[in-house]
């Protein structure tokens, strides 16, 4: 009995080393752009910390601040480019507006309508 309990127990360690041995060959994942600059900001930052012989509670503030503000270049990047989307939305709904004004004036119906609105939406 207490051969068949320890050749059970060797056998699980073997299969739990295998297994482990195996996740160890797989190749890493290559980082992602946002994680590579994200290390370079934490680099940057631990570097200025560092002349800075900051420490504690003051290192801790200024790590925030420093890793914040290059992510503030980001969102700055991501708030223009929606407020343009924004604008290209409102600009394309008055010109469809307008060219829809317009086939009302010449007694557009159906198929003509929608043709003229598209011509006149894309020109």
């Amino acid at each position: 009995m207490k051969h068949l309990f320890s050749t059970l127990c060797l056998g699980l360690l073997l299969s739990v080393g295998l297994a482990h041995a195996a996740d160890g060959d797989a190749p890493k994942k290559e980082p992602s752009a946002a994680q590579k600059a994200q290390r370079e900001r934490m680099k940057t930052c631990n570097a200025e910390a560092k002349e800075k012989a900051l420490k504690g509670d003051e290192r801790k503030a200024f790590m925030k601040e420093c890793l914040s503000s290059g992510k503030s270049d980001k969102s700055d990047d991501a708030a223009a480019a929606k407020s343009e989307a924004r604008q290209a939305k409102a600009e394309e709904k008055a010109k469809t507006k307008a060219c829809q004004k317009e086939a009302k004036e010449k007694s557009l119906k159906g198929d003509a309508r929608k043709a003229y609105i598209s011509e006149c939406v894309a020109s």
